[in-house]
C-alpha cells in the first residue's frame, strides 16, 4: 500500500496498524453491524470505548487519582479561553512564561479578555544568534493565580526540558505537541492540556488533565461545554462528544502500551531527532536557528543557507512524496514534524533526500 511521509504539524501521521485496525472495524464495530461513528456515545458499547481508553492513558502517563481526565472539543485555543475562565478570579491574574507563537496566543487570550495577564520573555539570543530559553525569566509574580508555559512551541521549534518552580501556584502546560513523547510527573502541574491531533487522534478532541481541587472555580459566564465542573460531572459527555478521536485516542494509547511505554517512545524520539540535527549542523547548507539544548524533539525547523531554493526544495520533496515540510507562515523557512507515528526509516529517508538536494545544488 502506498504511503507518503507525513511531516506536517498537525493533523498529522498515525501509527499504521492503528489506521489498519480502525478501517476493519469501520463498517462494523465488534460484529454489532454498524461502525463507530454511527454509534451513540450513550450506548454501553461505546461507554466502555470510553473507560478503557481513560483508563489506559491514566496508567501510560502515571497519572494520579486526584486528578481528572477530560475529553473535550474546542481545541488549543478553545482552551486558552477555558484556563482563564475556570481558574482567574475577576480580580486576579496569572503569569504566563512566554516561548513561542502558541504561548504568545494564549497570553493574548486571556490579557484581551478575561483579565490580567503579565507577560515574561522567555527567549533569547545567543552569541551565534541562536534562540534559547532563559529560565531565568520564568519567575512567579507574587499573588499569581497561576503560571502558564507552553512545553513544546510547533511553529518556533523549541522545547522546554526544564519546568520552573512555581511553588504553591498551579502550573498550567500546554502539550499539545509533545504529550507522550516523553516521561512527565503530572503531580508538578495543575493542569495540562493537548489537543489529539499530533501525538494521539485526528483532529477535533482536546484532552485536559486537572488537579481535582482546581474544577469548580468558573467563572458564571464560563460556557458550560469549557467549564471542567460541567464536564467532569458528565463524565465528558455533557454535549456529544468527537466519539470517533476517543475511539482512536484509545487504540493509540493501546499501541503506546505494547511498544513499552512512553520512556519507549522517548528513546525513539532522541534518536531520530539526533539524527536529523545532527546531519544539518555537519552541513553548511542547511541551518537550525534553535540552540541545542532547546531544539524541540518533534517539530525540527531549519532553513536552507539560500532560500531562493526553497520553492524547489519544496516542489522535489512533494514529488518524492514527502509533504508538509513546509515552515510555518510566522516564520516561513521549513519545518519537519517527526512525531510519535513516524518511525526511523521515515527521519533517515528526509535526511537522504536533504543529502542529495544539497550535493545537486551546491
Amino acid at each position: 500500500m502506498f504511503r507518503a511521509w507525513n511531516y506536517g504539524a498537525g493533523p498529522s501521521t498515525m501509527p499504521l496498524e492503528v489506521l489498519e485496525e480502525a478501517q476493519r472495524e469501520f463498517t462494523n464495530f465488534q460484529g454489532l453491524g454498524l461502525g463507530i461513528v454511527e454509534m451513540s456515545h450513550r450506548s454501553a458499547e461505546f461507554e466502555k470505548v470510553a473507560y478503557e481508553a481513560e483508563a489506559l492513558l491514566r496508567e501510560i502517563m502515571q497519572i494520579p487519582d486526584n486528578y481528572e481526565i477530560l475529553f473535550e472539543q474546542g481545541g488549543g485555543r478553545g482552551q486558552f479561553a477555558a484556563i482563564p475562565l475556570n481558574l482567574l478570579p475577576e480580580d486576579g491574574f496569572a503569569d504566563y512564561f512566554v516561548t513561542g507563537h502558541w504561548s504568545r496566543s494564549a497570553y493574548k487570550e486571556c490579557a484581551e479578555r478575561y483579565g490580567k495577564a503579565i507577560l515574561h520573555e522567555c527567549v533569547e539570543k545567543n552569541a551565534q544568534g541562536e534562540y534559547f530559553i532563559d529560565y531565568s525569566k520564568m519567575k512567579v509574580t507574587e499573588g499569581a493565580t497561576f503560571a502558564y508555559v507552553c512545553l513544546n512551541e510547533t511553529v518556533n521549534g523549541i522545547e522546554m526540558f526544564n519546568l520552573p518552580d512555581t511553588g504553591n501556584v498551579p502550573l498550567i502546560a500546554d502539550m499539545s505537541s509533545n504529550i507522550l513523547t516523553r516521561p512527565i510527573d503530572v503531580s508538578r502541574f495543575g493542569a495540562i492540556i493537548f489537543g489529539a491531533q499530533k501525538n494521539v487522534a485526528p483532529s477535533g478532541l482536546t484532552i485536559s488533565i486537572v488537579r481535582k481541587d482546581l474544577i469548580g472555580h468558573a467563572r458564571k459566564y464560563c460556557p458550560s461545554v469549557l467549564d471542567w465542573q460541567v464536564l467532569s460531572s458528565y463524565k465528558s459527555m455533557y454535549n456529544t462528544p468527537n466519539t470517533f478521536s476517543w475511539y482512536l485516542s484509545g487504540k493509540v494509547f493501546k499501541w503506546i502500551k505494547d511498544l513499552g511505554g512512553v520512556s519507549e517512545l522517548e528513546r525513539r524520539n532522541i534518536q531520530k531527532s539526533n539524527l536529523l540535527y545532527d546531519y544539518i549542523d555537519g552541513t553548511d547548507f542547511y541551518n537550525c536557528p534553535i540552540a541545542r539544548a532547546d531544539r524541540s524533539r518533534v517539530n525540527c525547523v531549519f532553513t536552507l543557507k539560500d532560500e531562493s531554493l526553497n520553492q524547489a526544495f519544496l516542489e522535489r520533496a512533494k514529488n518524492a512524496h514527502m509533504i508538509g515540510l513546509k515552515g510555518h507562515k510566522v516564520l516561513g523557512g521549513m519545518r519537519a514534524s517527526i512525531y510519535n507515528a513516524m518511525p526511523l526509516r521515515g527521519v533517515e529517508a528526509l535526511v537522504d533526500f536533504m543529502r542529495l538536494f544539497e550535493i545537486d545544488h551546491k
